[in-house]
C-alpha cells in the first residue's frame, strides 16, 4: 500500500479548501439571501474535500462524517437549486 506524506502540500491545500468552502457555505445559508441555495454547493465541495483528506489520512471517522454530510448536501442542492 502506498504511503502518503501527511505534510504534502496538496493535502494541506485540500484541507484549507474544505475549511473555506464550508465556512463560506454556512455563511451564505445563514444570511438567507437569494443565492443561499449555492451554500449547499459549497458545503458539498467542502464535504468532498474533507472526505478525500480523510481517505488520504486513513481517518475512518472523518470519512464517515463527511460522506454523510456530502449526502445531506446533495439533498440540499437538489431541494434548493434543482426542484
Amino acid at each position: 500500500m502506498m504511503e502518503i506524506d501527511l505534510r504534502a502540500p496538496w493535502l494541506t491545500i485540500l484541507k484549507w479548501f474544505g475549511t473555506v468552502t464550508g465556512v463560506v457555505g454556512a455563511s451564505i445559508l445563514a444570511l438567507n439571501i437569494p443565492i443561499s441555495g449555492w451554500g449547499w454547493v459549497l458545503f458539498a465541495m467542502s464535504a468532498l474535500a474533507w472526505t478525500i483528506a480523510g481517505l488520504a489520512q486513513r481517518d475512518t471517522s472523518l470519512v464517515v462524517l463527511q460522506g454523510a454530510f456530502l449526502v445531506v448536501d446533495l439533498i440540499g442542492v437538489w431541494r434548493w437549486l434543482i426542484v
